[in-house]
């Protein structure tokens, strides 16, 4: 029965089958003292016949007789019946009977009472038990209640009804605590992405607040107004870029990107994410170089990885010198497929590697360079997402490697 799986109740109903077999045994000994004094009885009645008998004058053998005799005849019964001796004659009208039962009596009334006492006493010690630890789970629960997960019922490894009941609480604190925990990093995050918004767009809102006046200062300057338009143009998609990106990244972290997997050419995904920085590596005066094997395929999903890849690409030219060459090459291994974008640039310092993967940061070479410092986030994020990595290998002054690793 699952009611004897929980120790205590084991323990509980071993101490009762303890007391009735105790008592079973006393029951048992105080029988055999009722037939002790069951004799004594009989002796001392025969005792009292056989006195009186010898007192009025009959002799031994006579008496004898009449001890031993077993026959009731109905002279014996009128004369009984006479002296008020039948059986409708109450017990406590005859003294010994009376006065063993007195005896009897209270021995049982005691033996009774001890035995109720021990069983009140081990049933309210049981109860008490019991009560302590449902208040114990109440106090947790309530604790649970208010995201406080520290403390855990101390069920061990016991069965039970109790203990099954005590395992889902605790099962269910569980899963309360990674949902609490869920929302604090939820709204911790938000918070975050809000103060990187807020943060971000002051420096552009500025500087269109500084265009407007300039150009509403000066309207008999059309170059100065289309000078300063051309920078407002320039503000406007920079925080589009970064109200974009932000918001790519944002949907990455909630898991809210399904990514669709295909086969595709690698050399088709790179020509895809390098077609519009092309225009923009000739008027800086850069090269970009596609070197691999055209008929090698990439299990991913295109219009994500063509952004990782973009973003990647768009680094390497932000931080490459004019006359510079970017090289985008993918090469394939037993355990992996991995496609690189390198530079010529002046390379990252060792001890921002470590940062370059942080949302905004911006290495103390980039401080006269575009970007706003997300593309490098969002790219790991989009590899990470189809369970792939992002590395790189810099050496200051020479160039930096990318390495988009594909399992």
């Amino acid at each position: 029965m699952n009611l004897f799986l929980y120790r205590q109740n084991r323990q509980y109903f071993g101490y009762l089958s303890a007391i009735c077999l105790a008592m079973l045994f006393l029951l048992l000994f105080s029988g055999c003292l009722d037939l002790v004094r069951s004799r004594d009885l009989i002796l001392l009645r025969e005792k009292q016949m056989v006195s009186a008998l010898l007192a009025e004058g009959l002799t031994p053998a006579q008496i004898a007789a009449v001890c031993s005799g077993t026959e009731v005849t109905e002279d014996g019964k009128m004369l009984l019946l006479q002296m008020g001796h039948s059986e409708h004659t109450s017990p406590l009208y005859f003294p010994l009977i009376r006065s063993a039962a007195v005896s009897h009596m209270f021995q049982k009334a005691a033996a009774g009472a001890v035995f109720g006492a021990v069983v009140l006493f081990l049933a309210a010690w049981y109860m008490g038990k019991l009560d302590r630890l449902y208040a114990k789970a109440t106090e947790l629960v309530e604790h649970y209640a208010e995201g406080d997960f520290t403390e855990h019922l101390p069920m061990g490894d016991q069965q039970g009804t109790i203990c099954r009941l005590f395992a889902s609480i605790d099962q269910l604190s569980r899963a309360l605590k990674v949902q609490y925990e869920s929302e604090r990093a939820s709204r911790e995050f938000l918070k975050n992405i809000i103060s990187d918004i807020s943060h971000q767009l002051k420096t552009p809102l500025a500087a269109l607040n500084l265009y407007t006046d300039i150009i509403a200062g000066e309207p008999d300057h059309p170059d100065t107004v289309r000078a300063f338009s051309e920078k407002s143009m320039q503000s406007l998609l920079r925080m589009e870029d970064l109200i974009q990106s932000l918001l790519k990244i944002v949907r990455l972290d909630a898991g809210n990107i399904l990514f669709e997997k295909e086969r595709i050419p690698v050399r088709e995904l790179v020509l895809r994410a390098a077609e519009c920085l092309r225009a923009r590596a000739e008027q800086e005066g850069k090269q970009i170089q596609v070197e691999g094997d055209p008929e090698e395929c990439l299990w991913c999903d295109p219009v994500w990885t063509a952004e990782a890849a973009g973003n990647l690409l768009k680094n390497a030219l932000d931080h490459t010198e004019e006359g510079g060459v970017i090289r985008i090459f993918w090469e394939h291994s037993p355990v992996m497929m991995r496609l690189s974008v390198a530079d010529n640039g002046c390379g990252i310092l060792p001890e921002e590697l470590h940062h370059i993967f942080k949302r905004f940061y911006r290495s103390s070479r980039s401080s006269d360079r575009q970007g706003v410092g997300l593309g490098l986030p969002l790219a790991r994020a989009i590899m990470e997402g189809q369970g792939g990595t992002l590395t790189v290998r810099s050496v200051p002054g020479e160039g930096t490697v990318f390495s988009m690793n594909f399992m």
